[in-house]
């Protein structure tokens, strides 16, 4: 069975040069789930390697951390860094991907692994999802799941037609996909953690307006801890990518307080949700 996932995961998209530092403030503040990616591209997976062992070297076990990456099909890869064989097949790519995590991450196992987006078609989807069952029967990821989907009889399909199940539907939340109401329903049915990204870039309408603003004042919270606490009563696991102390502080006390059920609905309700 996989480790528990914490309620709110750090993202390390678009960090560069600063990853391993702002991977070692986050895990010190008190963040322990680190989502990645191995897809030099947009992530340096060797920097969040070295912030894990920044903070292991000063006493942090490796089994309080949910460390997470992604397998990135070759579509969403720079060309000129691909960290596995291009000419490949689908299943070795995978497994070298997988194997390059390990050794960025420094670690013997993962958390989580993620398919970075569907495939091309949903067959080719399926055959990557085997794959991704086979490391998990080796031992070396402990559950997995994917990232980018937004179509519910495909993720129905994960859900319903294999071995292994989703542990993990990782989303951007937004109003273009309708916050993906029906997928989240399948997660609930199925108990697959739906994480949400770009939260809080996506909807600075929310933040923005006086209703959950007078809810944030009444608790002393902002408006970004009061949205993300709402999400995660609803079951949501929220990414933050901040590269603030102040907010990372912030988003972490997040998960230290409770909203009223009747502020949770009319939170959502800003959302154009019931």
């Amino acid at each position: 069975m996989p480790e528990a996932m914490p309620p709110l995961l750090y993202g390390t998209a678009w960090k560069k040069e600063r990853t391993s530092t702002l991977v070692e403030l986050a895990l010190r503040l008190g963040f322990r789930g680190i989502d990645t990616a191995c897809q030099p591209k947009h992530y340096d997976e060797g920097g969040v390697g070295a912030g894990v062992a920044e903070c292991l070297a000063r006493g942090l076990t490796r089994e309080s951390l949910y460390l997470q990456t992604k397998f990135t099909p070759l579509a969403g890869q720079d060309p000129n860094r691909v960290p596995y064989a291009r000419q490949a097949n689908l299943a070795t790519q995978i497994r070298q991907s997988c194997e390059r995590s390990l050794e960025n991450l420094r670690t013997t196992y993962l958390d989580g692994l993620l398919l970075h987006s569907p495939l091309p078609s949903a067959t080719q989807t399926m055959e990557a999802w085997q794959v991704l069952e086979e490391l998990v029967r080796s031992g070396v990821v402990r559950s997995i799941g994917i990232s980018n989907c937004y179509s519910p009889d495909l993720f129905r399909k994960l859900c319903e037609e294999t071995s292994i199940k989703p542990h993990a539907l990782q989303n951007r939340f937004y109003a273009k996909t309708g916050y993906d109401v029906e997928l989240r329903a399948l997660c609930r049915r199925h108990g697959v953690h739906y994480q949400s990204f770009w939260t809080l870039t996506a909807n600075p309408h929310v933040l923005e307006d006086p209703r959950l603003q007078a809810i944030a004042a009444r608790y002393g919270k902002t408006p970004a801890q009061t949205f993300f606490r709402c999400l995660m009563h609803e079951g949501i696991v929220p990414l933050t990518g901040t590269t603030s102390r102040e907010h990372m502080q912030q988003d972490l006390d997040a998960v230290r307080f409770t909203l009223e059920p009747h502020d949770v609905r009319v939170i959502f309700g800003l959302l154009g949700l019931p």
